[in-house]
């Protein structure tokens, strides 16, 4: 089963230099935990929840202070709408992320599919891999390496 037959074709954005008060104005308007961060319409990173979350408080400051390409992950890791989902789903497991931004050959956001997506297509009685999202979900989850 290919990606674009997986994601949710509304997807969400955010800029670079938005406060992370507007990304979480934007989450919670689209009942969503995760933004592409765009610049001229391409995906340059990604910021969820839990990043706001975390820098907010551990800098203590106010949303409306901080900007989101200061807690943004610039590691960036994406998929196309052809890519076949047991690669996507090995993709997340490898890189421990829920989510992934679904990009064109351009590099424009054009949906995200989620481990939640592949957890439904798995109800529906298609399988994507022998190990299925409940492992994905296990590698996902698995406790990082401190670090050092």
């Amino acid at each position: 089963m290919l990606v674009g037959m997986l994601m949710a074709p509304r997807v969400v954005t955010c800029n670079a230099s938005d406060t992370l008060e507007r990304a979480a104005q934007l989450m919670w308007e689209h009942d969503v935990g995760f933004l592409p961060v765009v610049a001229s319409e391409r995906v340059v990173g990604v910021i969820t929840d839990r990043d706001v979350l975390m820098r907010t408080y551990t800098c203590g400051i106010s949303l409306r202070d901080e900007i989101v390409g200061t807690a943004m992950s610039h590691e960036l890791v994406t998929c196309t709408l052809h890519e076949d989902a047991v690669v996507i789903e090995h993709r997340m497991a490898a890189h421990q992320i829920r989510r992934l931004p679904v990009i064109d050959a351009s590099g424009k956001p054009v949906g995200v599919v989620t481990l939640a997506d592949l957890a439904r297509s798995s109800l529906r009685g298609h399988e994507l891999s022998p190990r299925g999202p409940t492992c994905t979900l296990a590698a996902i989850t698995r406790p990082r390496t401190p670090a050092g």
